[in-house]
């Protein structure tokens, strides 16, 4: 029995193996044109490959190019787009046919000695109550603002969400960051007219921020040489004056501890390269010393 099996599949391998020929004659003269040694085997492969080279074109062509939006169920990407779009130009459109009726019919009033509309707006918004919307904080956007502040409560990032003018009446809150490191050779002195203190430092030493804010002064002046103003949160503003060079302009946002100037000696009330630093709070001159360790 296994005899016989053995030889069929011998036999069923012999027939995948024959060769076969494919002659094209000529009908009438029967001259060979064209001939072909083939086999079953032969024929099976190459059907094979060209049905897989076809579902791979296939696969390409729906994948990368725009024929598959011809493909029931494919859709173009930008379709919702156009439609958004189309959809504002029919309203805008609506709205524009709604005011040329109206004005034509006010000048066939007027003409004809009526009374027109005192209305000719027709804002979109009638008939839509925008008073019965209510706001609801759900337990999880609790829970994450409250991770959030106290995660980001000891941050010296600019937060932009606050009011940059919020009233304090103190500064125990705030974390400054020492504008200059360096030795304090003239103190803080309301008695003498000196509103801040002086820093002297390296030569080319960076004068940093001290707090988040945003730049509201960057100039030359004549006194002072090279100044720039900061204004923080809570009414406060910072000065540096006596810079050798600025790097920031006016309506430049930084943070604390990003480089504004360089130290040096500019301005004609200076006797050396120091930095002249001062604090304001709501009008009022502080000493900065007060508050950070230089």
């Amino acid at each position: 029995m296994a005899k016989e099996q053995n030889k069929k599949k011998e036999h069923w391998i012999r027939k995948l193996r024959n060769k076969y020929r494919l002659v094209i004659v000529n009908e009438e003269t029967f001259d060979e044109r064209l001939s072909f040694r083939l086999s079953r085997l032969n024929v099976f492969v190459i059907t094979g490959t060209i049905v897989i080279l076809l579902i791979v074109a296939t696969t390409f062509l729906i994948a990368f190019t725009p024929l598959r939006e011809y493909i029931p169920g494919y859709t173009d990407v930008t379709l919702s787009k156009k439609a958004k779009y189309l959809q504002h130009k029919v309203d805008s459109l609506e709205v524009d046919f709604r005011q040329k009726s109206l004005y034509i019919r006010n000048l066939k009033d007027i003409i004809s000695g009526k009374v027109i509309e005192s209305d000719t707006s027709l804002h979109s918004s009638q008939g839509k109550d925008y008073d019965n919307i209510k706001y609801v904080k759900s337990p999880e956007d609790s829970i994450l603002r409250a991770e959030y502040e106290n995660e980001s409560s000891y941050d010296l990032y600019y937060n932009e969400s606050d009011e940059l003018y919020t009233p304090t009446s103190s500064l125990s809150n705030y974390y400054f960051f020492a504008p200059l490191k360096g030795i304090v050779t003239d103190e803080f002195d309301l008695t003498k007219g000196h509103y801040g203190i002086d820093i002297v430092a390296k030569d080319n030493e960076a004068v940093k921020a001290t707090l988040s804010g945003t730049v509201i002064f960057s100039d030359w002046t004549v006194e002072t040489g090279y100044v720039i103003a900061i204004q923080h949160q809570g009414n406060l503003i910072s000065v540096y004056k006596h810079n050798s060079v600025l790097l920031k302009q006016e309506g430049n946002v930084v943070k604390a501890g990003d480089p504004i100037a360089i130290v040096g000696e500019s301005g004609e009330l200076t006797t050396g390269p120091h930095l002249h630093f001062e604090l304001w709070l709501s009008g009022a001159p502080v000493n900065p010393k007060d508050y950070m360790v230089f």
